[in-house]
């Protein structure tokens, strides 16, 4: 026979996936499901953490037990940098992905601050300085709401954005068309990105910013950003939330034979 505790997050699990208990939905106090009989305090504790380690709600103090959204964010490959959107409109990468979903966005829920800071190896490699050189760090955390759901810090020479929006700290993107457009604008055209991507454990830090459950993986993300001639403008890192994304991508089937190249 199961524990009662297992017994209470069966139930609760499956009043969840049943709708019952709607995305961002708050789950009842623990005190009102020990006076409903459903547990002792102890017994709803053990049940709500099960929930939390199985993914389907997060606890926070101030916030109670929530449940999280069941479907992921579709996170575009190629298509969220179409030149289109942030060249000709305003749909940055982030705001690109939400309108593919079918979610809604605020422009301010991407913060961010900027900092001079020296380069750590990767960036310096990817720049090709030497360590310890000055670079500008663009970090911005991104919200669904009021839940995170990755981080991403652009690193830029100096000599590309000083004086430029990218520079700002004001929340949001840089601006009508983000980043990308403040580049094009200063005469720096984006042509062709490199992306890798690794799966780990996050560490306490990053697993408290993005309020991860225990035991969730993140997605980190290195980003290389090219113009036509091969000058590095952008490096960026991120770090996505494994559950809170779906990656998508989609592109021609290369045929080196035939054209007499390889495809970066």
């Amino acid at each position: 026979m199961a524990p009662k505790w297992r017994e209470l997050a069966d139930k609760l699990a499956q009043a969840i996936r049943s709708g019952e208990y709607a995305p961002g939905q708050q789950l009842p106090h623990i005190r009102d499901l020990v006076e409903a009989g459903e547990g002792s305090k102890s017994t709803v504790h053990a049940a709500y953490r099960a929930l939390e380690a199985e993914g389907l709600v997060t606890s926070s103090r101030g916030h109670g037990t929530v449940v999280r959204q069941q479907t992921p964010l579709k996170r575009l490959g190629i298509m969220r940098y179409d030149k289109a959107k942030w060249r000709d409109g305003d749909e940055v990468a982030f705001i690109a992905d939400r309108v593919a979903s079918g979610r809604a966005y605020r422009r301010n829920e991407q913060t961010q601050t900027v900092s001079l800071v020296e380069a750590p190896p990767a960036v310096a490699a990817a720049h090709g300085l030497p360590e310890g050189a000055q670079v500008y760090a663009r970090a911005r955390l991104v919200k669904e709401g009021d839940q995170p759901t990755h981080t991403l810090t652009s690193y830029y020479r100096p000599e590309h954005v000083e004086g430029t929006r990218i520079v700002d700290p004001a929340p949001g993107p840089a601006g009508r068309g983000g980043g990308f457009r403040v580049l094009y604008d200063a005469g720096y055209e984006i042509d062709h990105m490199k992306e890798e991507l690794f799966a780990r454990i996050p560490t306490a830090e990053e697993a408290k910013l993005l309020q991860l459950p225990p035991g969730e993986p993140v997605v980190e993300l290195h980003r290389t950003t090219y113009t036509a001639d091969g000058t590095v403008v952008e490096f960026a890192i991120g770090l996505h939330a494994a559950s809170r994304f779906a990656w998508e991508y989609e592109f021609k089937v290369p045929d080196t034979a035939r054209d007499g190249k390889e495809t970066p």
